[in-house]
């Protein structure tokens, strides 16, 4: 499938569908050469996201599809009075959550959380997974507070096909995500990004940076 039809499709997360991907993500919990459950602080996506989230503290922050809460742990360890929240579709990934974050099993699409309950909230690979990719992003930015942070690190659709992916796995381009977070966010913008700062983009990371 090329990626201008995976723009142009609309797919359903079903019940069925999303049992299965909870299931697969639990089965992965056990993976931990790729589902880890550290990341090096020195990437660029790191450094991304604490230059863009600022200060977190005594701030409430979200970790959207947070796996087992690499990104979280950072956050919890640059800033000790931060309340650090991390929802994940499966309750297995969540097991490995350190203590001291908060953590919550449940869908991208329908976050249970109240409106404008966080003060920034991220989402770091995990936004390809939620199916309804519209969907998603408006919760993400329901539940952040007005002039709320927000920071998406996904992959490319320009690039698609150059990964073995699952079948529900829908990535997007500069300008989808772009228009989405407008409906909802005085300020977007995004930007190419590679792992490290020194490494040239090569266009397969893209983020997109926002404040509501």
């Amino acid at each position: 499938m090329s990626w201008k039809s995976l723009l142009t499709r609309r797919p359903r997360l079903t019940a069925e569908l999303e049992t299965r991907i909870r299931r697969s993500f639990d089965e992965a919990s056990h993976d931990e050469e790729h589902f880890p459950s550290t990341i090096d602080p020195r990437i660029y996506h790191v450094k991304l996201l604490l230059d863009h989230l600022g200060d977190l503290s005594g701030k409430r922050s979200l970790d959207i599809g947070c796996g087992k809460g690499r990104f979280a742990r950072i956050f919890q360890e640059r800033y000790a009075d931060a309340k650090m929240w991390g929802i994940d579709i499966s309750s297995e990934m969540l097991k490995h959550v350190p203590a001291g974050i908060h953590t919550c099993a449940g869908s991208m699409t329908a976050l249970p959380f109240g409106d404008g309950r966080f003060d920034a909230a991220y989402a770091t690979e995990s936004l390809e997974h939620a199916v309804e990719i519209d969907v998603a992003v408006s919760e993400i930015c329901r539940v952040v507070k007005p002039g709320g942070r927000i920071a998406i690190i996904d992959k490319n659709a320009e690039h698609f096909g150059k990964l073995k992916t699952p079948d529900w796995e829908r990535w997007f381009n500069r300008k989808q995500l772009e228009r989405l977070l407008r409906r909802d966010c005085r300020e977007v913008r995004s930007q190419f990004i590679s792992y490290w700062e020194d490494v040239e983009p090569d266009g397969m990371f893209l983020a997109w940076l926002a404040v509501k």
